[in-house]
């Protein structure tokens, strides 16, 4: 009997999760927890070439938990606090059978305008991966894949092309891993490491989830604060 006790004990061990795991899940926060009946969301504020269009007209929470984004008019959802080290976890995709535009915008300042200063996780397809510095953002990469762009209307422009192609077909849903460490950018999607820029600017600043004309989704947006980061 002792000896079948000791080990109900040892299994019990082996099979209880770790302090450790339930930590790390605990710094783990949900970045969309609802929405007003006025079509605001909590934590987040919305920028539109529109003034006049109030965000409820373009983003849209399901009971489901889908954040539905009709495209247009042009903006984007962007967080009431500034974050600079961070782990940003998303699915999307592109509803029915058409691909579309879109991108997550990371340390995010300045004026709001289309399109504000910022780092921009590329969501486009089939260039999702893509990084692209907006509004002067300064990055760096292997030169092979990147390129500078002075852009008549959007300015200077900083292009990092990805590694390899691992989106899905629209209407799939694709899973975006975004790490945001010091000087370092570095993005995965559906489990691949597509790019890793360099040399980042590390001002804290917004995340921005873009509406760029096409109907896009997104749903499970969490984020983890990494070290002192600023928020």
């Amino acid at each position: 009997m002792p000896a079948l006790r000791v080990l109900l004990a040892l299994l019990a061990i082996a099979f209880a999760p770790s302090a450790f795991a339930c930590a790390a899940e605990a710094d783990w926060s949900d970045l969309i927890r609802g929405q007003n009946p006025s079509g605001e969301i909590p934590g987040w504020d919305w920028f539109c070439e529109d003034e006049h269009v109030p965000v409820g007209k373009v983003w849209r929470l399901t009971p489901e938990g889908v954040l539905q984004c009709a495209g247009n008019p042009r903006g984007y959802l962007f967080t009431q606090r500034d974050f600079a080290d961070f782990e940003l976890r998303l699915e999307w995709r592109f509803p029915g059978d058409n691909a579309g535009r879109g991108g997550v915008l990371l340390r995010t300042v300045g004026p709001h305008r289309i399109w504000p200063k910022s780092l921009e996780a590329q969501i486009n397809s089939p260039d999702a991966g893509d990084f692209w510095g907006l509004g002067g953002f300064r990055f760096q990469g292997p030169s092979e894949r990147l390129e500078i762009i002075e852009h008549a209307v959007f300015g200077k422009l900083t292009h990092l092309k990805k590694t390899e192609a691992a989106e899905k077909p629209a209407g799939k849903w694709n899973a975006y891993e975004i790490t945001v460490r010091g000087d370092e950018v570095t993005l995965v999607i559906n489990g691949r490491q597509v790019n890793h820029a360099t040399q980042c600017e590390t001002v804290p600043g917004k995340i921005c989830l873009t509406a760029e004309g096409d109907p896009i989704e997104f749903r499970n947006i969490r984020l983890r604060v990494l070290g002192d980061s600023r928020r």
